[in-house]
């Protein structure tokens, strides 16, 4: 199975360490990622140093160097505890509000990445948590492509075609066909992380993200969708079930 990157949470005042570590690997491997900037980053876990004066020259480094970019909600704030379409996670920016206040959210976010000369069409749901009010203002605002989602290839779906992140790291890489996206948090990557990247950078088929845009889209039919929702949320009991357990 193609295996692909996507670096969440990028902002001016990220774990520059960390990132520059992970980048360094990138490049050793010459893996070309995914990243997900924050348009007005507001969530203090994601303040951890100092902000960095050259953010932009270095995002267009990388743009240059062939990563993507993709914008990573609004704020990170989580307003409501939905899980939306895909319920990972039972906390979101976006699902569950109305699609006034999503469609100004998402405007203005796009408007202050275009500002910075950073224009995208692809979004990164915080948390991958949205609805059909998020799809809705998302093309209304002119993207066409999300990160998320379960499945070996890109999808369509309510008029938005989706890029399936891995239901299970382990799994993915004991398949031989399809694509998939690995999702990366440099802010918390422990040295375990850096050396587990590291063996898979070196063993597997890494895809540039920029490839992966040019996959074939296939159809998806709501039974497909019923089912995605159902794997979002049993993995999310799961790993509910495993974390209570380790707490014991």
């Amino acid at each position: 199975m193609k295996i692909t990157i996507r670096l969440d949470d990028i902002t001016p005042d990220m774990d520059w360490a960390k990132f520059d570590r992970f980048r360094a690997l990138c490049d050793r491997f010459y893996v070309k990622p995914l990243i997900g900037v924050v348009p007005a980053p507001s969530d203090p876990k994601l303040h951890i140093d100092p902000p960095r004066a050259d953010f932009l020259t270095i995002l267009d480094e990388l743009r240059a160097s062939g990563w993507e970019i993709a914008m990573h909600g609004f704020s990170h704030v989580y307003t409501t505890k939905e899980g939306g379409l895909f319920p990972l996670n039972h906390q979101s920016e976006f699902a569950g509000l109305s699609y006034a206040q999503q469609e100004k959210m998402i405007r203005e976010g796009r408007k202050i990445l275009a500002d910075q000369e950073i224009v995208t069409d692809i979004f990164m749901a915080p948390s991958h948590s949205y609805d059909e009010n998020t799809i809705r203002a998302l093309l209304a605002n002119g993207f066409t492509k999300m990160t998320d989602g379960f499945g070996s290839g890109p999808y369509e779906y309510l008029g938005m075609t989706f890029y399936p992140i891995s239901f299970d790291q382990k799994r993915s890489l004991q398949k031989k066909d399809g694509v998939t996206t690995f999702v990366v948090h440099t802010n918390t990557l422990r040295d375990s992380d850096f050396e587990r990247y590291e063996h898979i950078f070196r063993t597997q088929d890494m895809m540039p993200y920029k490839e992966y845009l040019y996959y074939p889209v296939q159809k998806r039919s709501k039974a497909g969708a019923l089912k995605e929702y159902l794997m979002a949320d049993g993995k999310r009991r799961l790993v509910r079930a495993s974390a209570l357990l380790h707490n014991r």
